[in-house]
């Protein structure tokens, strides 16, 4: 008849420690094994490879979209502030054509969503804010290109430890089932996968939402430069009528 789960861990941690107690009484040095290093591959590799593969793909994906997303986004929210002072002038001085090449050699978001104005120019002003919306939208939507991925890893990474976490644990019972015994020797393997898998996934998906917090934060500045700028120029129209 087997004992008990618990009452096999306290008998095997008792007999270790009436072991100790009688070598020491003995005069004799408790036997200990020096610990062995372990480099971070090796740790890593623990966790199998059928969930630590899909998970440092998902890294390196939230690292190129992040550097790639920074860079563009970056450009997109350069000041227009000088753009907008020589549309100004252009368009008082009627020169259409000339404000028109400036927005186009300036090559930002918002000198399209101006461009587009400028294009609109003499037609009623709620066609000219819709054009200037539109444009906005899809200048938009181009620069969210891959960003949805970034909040795909944030929550499947997490997951993906979990599930490793699981066939952590059903490795530990089937190799005490294959041998009876539970010493750390038997159930260490599925320990490290267990152990291993939970952490990557959490280190994977916390960085990944911080990431996508990240550049959701430079895209709402952006949306807020596209609306601002239209709205700058739909000032600039009604500068004339002013005077």
């Amino acid at each position: 008849m087997h004992l008990p789960l618990f009452a096999q861990i306290q008998e095997t941690t008792t007999q270790a420690a009436r072991e100790a107690v009688a070598a020491a009484q003995q005069g004799l040095d408790v036997p200990t094994t020096p610990p062995d290093t372990i480099t971070v591959w090796e740790l890593l590799s623990y966790g199998g490879w059928g969930i630590m593969l899909p998970l440092a793909i998902m890294s390196v994906l939230v690292v190129y979209i992040t550097i790639e997303r920074l860079l563009a986004l970056g450009k997109a929210l350069k000041s227009e502030k000088d753009l907008l002072a020589r549309v100004r002038d252009y368009v008082h001085e009627g020169k259409v054509d000339s404000a028109l090449n400036a927005c186009a050699q300036n090559g930002t978001p918002s000198a399209r969503v101006i461009e587009k104005g400028l294009q609109r120019m003499g037609k009623p002003n709620k066609e000219i804010e819709s054009a200037m919306e539109s444009v906005g939208q899809l200048e938009m939507a181009r620069l969210e290109r891959g960003v949805g991925l970034l909040s795909l890893v944030a929550k499947l990474a997490p997951m993906f430890g979990f599930i490793g976490t699981i066939i952590g644990v059903i490795k530990i019972f089937y190799d005490i089932s294959l041998t009876d015994n539970i010493s750390i020797g038997v159930i260490s393997s599925g320990l490290y996968q267990k152990m291993v898998t939970s952490a990557a996934g959490l280190v994977v998906g916390i960085i990944g939402f911080a990431c996508y917090f990240m550049v959701s934060s430079m895209l709402d500045r952006l949306e807020t430069k596209l609306n601002g700028s239209a709205l700058a120029f739909m000032d600039i129209l009604q500068e004339p009528l002013k005077k």
